[in-house]
């Protein structure tokens, strides 16, 4: 994030698209609450009626996949209303007149034609997005599982750069994390093209650092992401370690990934809990849980932040730090001769500048977000205040392109994928606990009643859903949250493998897997 989880309190307008915030992040959420409940205004974008919409001012119900449409309509009349921030778009950026030209072309009649947004609803958001003082940018997977993931982020970007609505209080692009750690996990290295703090692979200065550093030659590549790894599986990669991760139940495309895992002569999986990826393994080693070990989360809004073990692990588990150690160690590789999660983080400020202001016993009250870039700075809670890192920020020209799939007759509905408030991602911890069965007690197909009875399902009753790579049975809920012609599943229950038909393209820069969207076939089981 940007901007502190303070400053969800303090914006003008707050535009959301592609988050079920509410549902995802729902404590962050009751922030942005309360200053809807003192006047703030609130646009949201998403195919789905979800809660978050149910409190918005100018709701936007765009058809999957189409995001980078409504982004250039919305654009187009940010420049023509004239609401773009002379002073900031002059100091503090550059290719601003290339992007206008681009952006003359992308009316809100042309995003209508393409996202099903009335063009009229589009100009509201844009006039009311730009025309704010304080406005803020807040999305999750929405906008980033796609083919084009990349070019939504990048066009989220050129709105708030052209307003002007960075580097201030209330302002500023949000991505929410998923996960606890995620974002501590990225500043650790934990990324194929990037040593710690975000220093690339591929720049021969860093890799002189580590080469000192680890006292072997480095890699002059990028790595491999996790869809070329599980493409190789078999096929020039005989052994894979996963760690903490639920590979069968939550990546896309089931058949292939369990295919890839099977095709492996020796799979290692760490985790707390034995997960149905984990049942493949030929070796499972038992890691501590949050609750178990001595650590560090770094949060969504770049907080670094000090984890105590509060009780002793069960049997034989061990922190994960410990495990990968002892197996560099029993491999003989260098440079894993630790004793303590203090030793790991302490390196860690060592080598990436982001933390280098930081260490171990700094951490304790949980004060700094980085940047830290040396001892004395007091953190730095909201990014671009004073400038960018790389000098001035670059508007990029996009433009639109389908979903990897699109609706025909033989797959002539849309369905899109995401998490329910609870039952968190693949209940590998929610589904051991007391109390969530009677929420949730199984999965379910969202269906506008229309097509329920469009389709011949009935409310309640089971329907096969078939895509270009499976098809499963689930059971049918008719709801006005999904739009005629969509239909909604969470991927948590293995026994209903919702992934089986997800996994038509991916993201060319971030290999990111389009979860958001693929056409499938809805008949009554």
């Amino acid at each position: 994030m940007s901007n502190p989880l303070s400053d969800m309190e303090k914006a003008d307008v707050y535009f959301c698209i592609g988050t079920n915030m509410t549902e995802c992040h729902p404590v962050a959420a009751t922030r942005m609450k309360k200053s809807l409940a003192r006047g703030s205004k609130l646009i949201v974008a998403d195919p789905r009626y979800i809660k978050l919409a149910e409190l918005s001012h100018i709701y936007l119900p765009l058809r999957v996949g189409t995001d980078v449409a409504l982004l250039l309509g919305m654009a187009h009349v940010i420049v023509r209303e004239n609401l773009i921030d002379k002073k900031f778009v002059a100091e503090r950026t550059t290719g601003i007149d290339e992007y206008i030209e681009h952006v003359k072309n992308f009316t809100p009649e042309w995003a209508s034609e393409i996202t099903g947004v009335p063009g009229i609803d589009i100009e509201k958001a844009a006039i009311m997005y730009g025309a704010a003082d304080k406005a803020s940018i807040y999305y999750t997977l929405g906008i980033t599982e796609h083919i084009c993931g990349v070019d939504n982020v990048q066009s989220l970007s050129n709105l708030a750069l052209m307003t002007g609505h960075l580097g201030r209080e209330g302002c500023g692009i949000n991505p929410l994390r998923g996960q606890n750690n995620i974002q501590g996990a990225g500043d650790a290295g934990a990324a194929p093209s990037e040593y710690p703090g975000y220093q690339t692979v591929t720049k021969p200065e860093n890799r002189d650092k580590f080469q000192k550093l680890y006292g072997r030659e480095m890699d002059p590549d990028r790595g491999i992401t996790k869809v070329t790894a599980l493409e190789m599986c078999g096929k020039g990669i005989h052994a894979m370690l996963i760690d903490g991760e639920n590979t069968l139940v939550s990546d896309p495309d089931r058949v292939h990934g369990e295919h890839a895992l099977r095709s492996l002569d020796h799979l290692v999986v760490i985790d707390i809990f034995l997960t149905e990826t984990a049942e493949l393994a030929d070796v499972v080693l038992p890691a501590a849980s949050w609750a178990e070990a001595d650590g560090t989360f770094t949060n969504t809004e770049r907080r670094i932040q000090r984890l105590r073990a509060a009780v002793t692990s069960p049997g034989e588990a061990k922190p994960d730090w410990w495990i990968l150690s002892a197996l560099a160690n029993a491999m003989s590789i260098p440079g894993f001769e630790y004793d303590s999660a203090k030793e790991v983080f302490n390196e860690l400020c060592d080598v990436a500048p982001i933390y280098a202001g930081v260490d171990w016993d700094m951490i304790d009250s949980g004060q700094y977000q980085w940047p830290v870039p040396y001892k004395g700075h007091p953190g730095t809670p909201r990014l671009h205040e004073d400038g960018f890192m790389n000098g001035k920020a670059i508007f990029k020209v996009i433009g639109y392109r389908d979903p990897a799939e699109v609706v025909d007759d033989e797959y002539p509905v849309w369905l899109t994928t995401g998490r329910r408030l609870q039952t968190y991602h693949t209940r590998t911890q929610t589904g051991r606990s007391a109390g969530i069965e009677y929420f949730v007690p199984e999965e379910l197909l969202e269906v506008n009643p229309e097509n329920v009875e469009k389709w011949g399902l009935t409310d309640g009753g089971w329907a096969k859903v078939t895509s270009r790579r499976g098809e499963i049975r689930v059971k049918v809920k008719s709801t006005p949250r999904s739009p005629k012609g969509t239909v909604f599943a969470s991927f948590s229950f293995a026994e209903t493998p919702v992934n089986v038909l997800t996994g038509s393209g991916y993201d060319p820069t971030t290999h990111t897997a389009e979860l958001k969207v693929c056409t499938v076939r809805v008949e009554p089981a």
